[in-house]
């Protein structure tokens, strides 16, 4: 597994900091403004990482702002109507949901860059439990590096590097330290 696998590892000094590594190569990550928590107790909203192991599902990306990703992952073009609902008790809970959309969701097209590529992780999806939080994503950090809602991001050419590497057996593991 271990041309398949990714690690990401949160940096002691600070948890919403971290190393992903991943084909001999390590990339400076940014993670969950929570930390990282056990998926057990991880909750919607809570801003934390889920510790564990979790499948890479697909790519969306904007193909109006960026060159499509090289990967044997899924692709998929991220359209103006493309939300993500997090409404807990919602039957689409963390799933991709066309806008507009009469419950609580986050909108993929963006006017930040950091969903510019997004890569949907294999947490609470197969079903999805309500209220164990959604929309933990692979996506671009931020210029200022600040801490996600509980997602992995990463630099731009970081996360087009790790892509190419990927396919549909790769899963990420993230761990406490």
């Amino acid at each position: 597994m271990g041309d398949h696998l990714i690690t990401v590892t949160p940096d002691s000094a600070d948890p919403t900091r971290g190393i992903l590594q991943f084909h001999g190569q390590n990339y400076d990550c940014v993670l969950g403004r929570g930390g990282v928590i056990a998926a057990v107790a991880k909750r919607e909203g809570d801003g934390a990482t889920p510790l564990g192991t979790w499948a890479l599902r697909c790519v969306y990306y904007r193909a109006d702002k960026l060159e499509k990703p090289s990967t044997a992952l899924p692709l998929h073009v991220i359209k103006e109507t493309d939300g993500w609902c997090d409404a807990s008790e919602h039957p689409a809970y963390n799933t991709l949901v066309e806008l507009p959309f009469d419950d609580s969701h986050e909108e993929m097209w963006r006017k930040d860059d950091v969903y510019d590529i997004v890569v949907p992780l294999g947490y609470n999806d197969d079903p999805p439990i309500p209220d164990m939080g959604s929309a933990i994503f692979l996506h671009l950090m931020r210029p200022e590096k600040t801490p996600t809602a509980g997602c992995v991001a990463l630099a731009l050419p970081d996360l087009y590097a790790v892509l190419a590497h990927c396919g549909s057996d790769t899963v990420i593991s993230i761990s406490e330290k």
